[in-house]
């Protein structure tokens, strides 16, 4: 078994490789208003690419699984990485709203390309607990994209327009290429199979698929916090948009010092055991915030949002492991079959609760808490082999 010590620039590579999302979602959060405002649409139609980029995301990692196992890890990467920088580019020259969700869908696509990569390289390379750690320390690394994006948004949309994000986008995205490019090793061995046969295999894995679900869940929440961020912190209470990040950012902090709990006390816990816990806290976490929706202030706030987002620094390493760990020949169709649930759960379950425009928390706390607990309802049939 490879200790993940001997591996530091490999898991800072795959956690940039699997940043693709978080960079692409939140480095443009902050100028949806001002998108909104060029296109002379609502600002609801600019917060529905945040739902499109999640299903064109799941898409791409459909296709994007299969060339990981067919063509390699590497060669998949760098198609997906330059696809999403062309798109990033179209987007800058989009003439309408229209316009707009087609290339963000094309651009998220790619993107799903890239993501199944990253978990798919750590399947090849490690199994179980060391899995489970590398998982949480790729985790901790890609913690900063989501740290830093909103920042770097509301520093190029302070200085320049909301176009500016998506050249960073496209720049960002081509210089990530080189690297894999130049640095990347193949990992996987090539073996001959049916590609509808393997998703077969995939699907058919009641433990699996039990993983899978709870992590697709998870992010499910995890998401809505997010897509929802700028309603509670600029239109809620009133925070100025350059101070946003700093609100946003808290959460994250908080969620590396917590992955960084998580790889302590996978030496004392089973991975099982902290999802299960970790489940609990955000259920009563989300039914605080539900039950005090009509009269709760910014801290409170603060903080049963920075509970519950940090749990998942126990949910998604430790079923991430426990998911890939039933497949050794199908790694990367493994990967796309959950980034598909993944992110597929994220932008329906956060599309429901985008239609439900009220001036409270409520529709916010009721659909977290209840996401988790149909989670922890999941979680606690799981069987180890």
């Amino acid at each position: 078994m490879k200790k993940s010590i001997n591996h530091i620039y490999l898991i800072i590579l795959l956690a940039i490789l699997s940043s693709v999302a978080p960079i692409a979602i939140d480095t443009y959060i902050p100028s949806i208003p001002n998108i909104a405002e060029y296109f002379h649409v609502g600002i609801e139609k600019i917060e529905l690419t945040l739902s499109i980029f999640l299903i064109g995301f799941s898409i791409g990692q459909i296709f994007g699984g299969t060339f990981s196992d067919r063509i390699g890890r590497r060669k998949s990467s760098i198609i997906g990485l330059v696809g999403f920088s062309i798109f990033s580019f179209l987007i800058i020259l989009s003439e309408n709203v229209i316009q707009l969700w087609v290339f963000r869908f094309f651009e998220a696509f790619f993107g799903g390309f890239v993501v199944v990569n990253s978990n798919a390289i750590v399947r090849d390379m490690f199994h179980g607990k060391e899995a489970a750690k590398i998982f949480s320390l790729i985790g901790t690394v890609r913690s900063i994209a989501p740290l830093a994006a909103p920042a770097i948004g509301a520093f190029i949309i302070h200085f320049y327009s909301w176009k500016y994000v998506f050249l960073f986008l496209c720049g960002y995205s081509l210089f990530i290429a080189f690297i894999v490019f130049k640095t990347l090793k193949e990992t996987f061995t090539y073996t001959k199979q049916n590609v509808i046969e393997s998703y077969k295999t995939v699907l058919k894995n009641k433990m699996a698929m039990k993983a899978m679900l709870v992590l697709a869940l998870g992010f499910s929440g995890f998401f809505i916090l997010i897509s929802k961020s700028s309603f509670i912190y600029i239109e809620y209470f009133n925070i100025p948009t350059d101070y946003f990040p700093f609100f946003f950012g808290l959460n994250f902090i908080i969620l590396v010092i917590m992955i960084r709990v998580n790889v302590l006390m996978l030496k004392y816990f089973t991975q099982l055991d902290l999802i299960k816990i970790a489940l609990i806290i955000q259920i009563i976490a989300g039914t605080l915030f539900a039950y005090f929706s009509n009269s709760i202030t910014l801290i409170p706030s603060m903080v049963l949002i920075a509970t519950y987002m940090s749990m998942m620094a126990f949910v998604f390493g430790n079923s991430m492991a426990l998911a890939m760990e039933h497949f050794s020949k199908n790694a990367g169709v493994a990967s796309s079959v959950i980034g598909v649930l993944q992110f597929g759960f994220g932008a329906i379950i956060s599309s429901i609760v985008l239609l439900f425009q009220t001036k409270t928390f409520m529709p916010i706390g009721m659909s977290i808490a209840v996401i988790s607990f149909i989670a922890f309802f999941i979680i606690i049939t799981y069987k180890n082999k």
